[in-house]
């Protein structure tokens, strides 16, 4: 026997399909991060460009600057597109791709908790590569900025680690 429903029920049904509806006003941001995507594209190359041209009047260590800004770049590119992915898949809809030959392994298994470690990782190499910028660049920078730049970069690994044990400690525990 199906009980017919009251008010009450149809407007919490109501309220309940609306917010699970509003999950597409994500869509534009993931949207957003793809235009992203396509000015790294372009800044990419053009850093590309100015290397080729300049490559024989440039020294070693600013040629070896360049070629870590385009390791930079497409290292923020990826990242940009494992959230994409993930970030859709986790809160809008799954992407219908299954049976694609060059769908990424990972996709469809990284969960909220295994973005932010990527997340995290992509941005210690990130700050990583930066630093290595800064080695090896003729840049003059005084022992306070240094500081301040190793020290943020630490400050990055520190919280991957921390994001890595909670995450861990997370796996061992039962849910309930």
């Amino acid at each position: 026997m199906n009980e017919p429903k009251s008010f009450g029920n149809k407007l919490e049904h109501a309220l309940e399909s609306t917010l699970f509806k509003g999950r597409w006003l994500l869509a534009p941001f993931f949207l957003g991060l793809l235009f992203a995507v396509i000015l790294l594209l372009i800044k990419f190359f053009k850093q590309l460009y100015v290397m080729t041209i300049t490559a024989f009047n440039t020294a070693n260590n600013d040629l070896l600057v360049g070629i870590l800004t385009l390791v930079d770049t497409a290292l923020l590119a990826g990242l940009l597109l494992i959230i994409i992915f993930s970030g859709y898949e986790n809160f809008v809809s799954k992407l219908d791709i299954d049976n694609h030959r060059d769908r990424p392994a990972w996709m469809g298994k990284v969960g909220f908790s295994g973005l932010k470690i990527k997340l995290i990782s992509a941005i210690v190499a990130i700050s990583a590569v930066e630093l290595l910028k800064v080695f090896i660049s003729s840049e003059l920078l005084s022992n306070e900025e240094l500081a301040w730049k190793v020290g943020i970069h630490l400050t990055f690994v520190i919280s991957g680690v921390l994001f890595s044990i909670t995450d861990y400690i997370n796996s061992k525990t039962h849910n309930h």
